[in-house]
């Protein structure tokens, strides 16, 4: 549950390289059978044979609760093997993006909701920390046109905290170890809030960057097109109305550039432009249509999306 889906590794034939970058051609070369998608497909298997456990007679079994405690560590172990193993050999596969992150979710959150259903946990704690897990999720799809947002140091705490606390929950504890889960689980709750905050701070501050950064494109395009028309020996008219009439292009009269001009009218009357002498210039017939509003109104939409 790091936040960052990394499952992959192995079949690729090429030699792995430690701590580069995933490329696409790492993505297209890595094998689904990778000993990283494996982890990632025993973990997806233990969520259910983990229920089981733990429910087994009446769910207050001390023995079977501790083979589902065993279940739960296996799961949260390869958790953190198979997002090792892809990072090391920088090998991953779409197989391995998708079901990284849903095996994270599904075996904390079986977890939390057993433990609740059991009556061990209250329903506050797994309301607000599953509540979190999908907010979060819903907003990277949110801004996944801008920008990916990294897993941090205070997700993958949070993701620590969670486990040990839940771990510590599934064992049926008492005395000051009861007590200490516990507070345990009120340091992961705490820290399950705070991490979840500061993604949504981050998904603003990125989409906005994104946003002003697609605005200055929109306007350096237009001031190459404004430039573009101000050239000697060329322009661009258009006469006001509904439907476009006609264009007609002539060559300026001794003049070097070409003149081209757009007639725009309600009944087909419109505007010309020549090319000035010796490309001097140009000269505008009709009605121009300056370029400031189209921008600003395409800035405006930019803003909406």
């Amino acid at each position: 549950m790091t936040g960052v889906p990394a499952s992959a590794a192995g079949g690729s034939g090429a030699k792995p390289v430690r701590g580069g970058k995933l490329g696409a051609a790492a993505v297209n070369q890595a094998s689904l059978w990778n000993i990283a998608n494996i982890l990632t497909m025993v973990r997806l298997l233990l969520v259910p044979g983990f229920v089981l456990l733990l429910f087994h007679n009446g769910g207050y079994d001390p023995a079977w609760r501790s083979f589902a405690w065993a279940a739960f560590a296996i799961a949260m172990i390869t958790d953190l093997f198979d997002g090792h193993l892809a990072r090391t050999y920088n090998l991953v596969t779409d197989f391995g993006k998708i079901a990284d992150p849903i095996a994270d979710k599904a075996i904390m959150g079986a977890a939390l909701i057993s433990l609740s259903v059991l009556g061990d946990l209250p329903w506050w704690i797994t309301g607000v920390i599953l509540a979190r897990e999908l907010g979060i999720t819903l907003m990277r799809f949110w801004v996944i046109r801008h920008a990916v947002i990294p897993a941090s140091r205070g997700g993958k705490l949070k993701t620590l905290a969670q486990g040990t606390a839940a771990g510590m929950y599934v064992l049926m504890l008492t005395g000051p170890l009861a007590t200490l889960r516990f507070w345990v689980m009120m340091v992961a709750v705490v820290l399950t809030v705070v991490t979840g905050l500061d993604y949504v701070r981050q998904a603003v501050v990125l989409r906005r960057r994104s946003l002003a950064a697609e605005r200055a494109a929109v306007g350096r395009t237009a001031e190459a097109l404004q430039e573009a028309a101000g050239s000697p020996g060329a322009g661009v008219v258009s006469g006001p109305g509904a439907a476009g009439a006609a264009g007609a292009v002539a060559d300026g009269a001794g003049g070097s550039g070409p003149a081209v001009g757009v007639a725009g009218g309600a009944n087909g009357s419109g505007s010309a432009v020549a090319g000035g002498p010796a490309g001097s210039g140009s000269v505008v017939g009709g009605d121009a249509v300056p370029v400031e509003p189209v921008v600003g109104a395409r800035d405006g939409a930019e803003a909406e999306r």
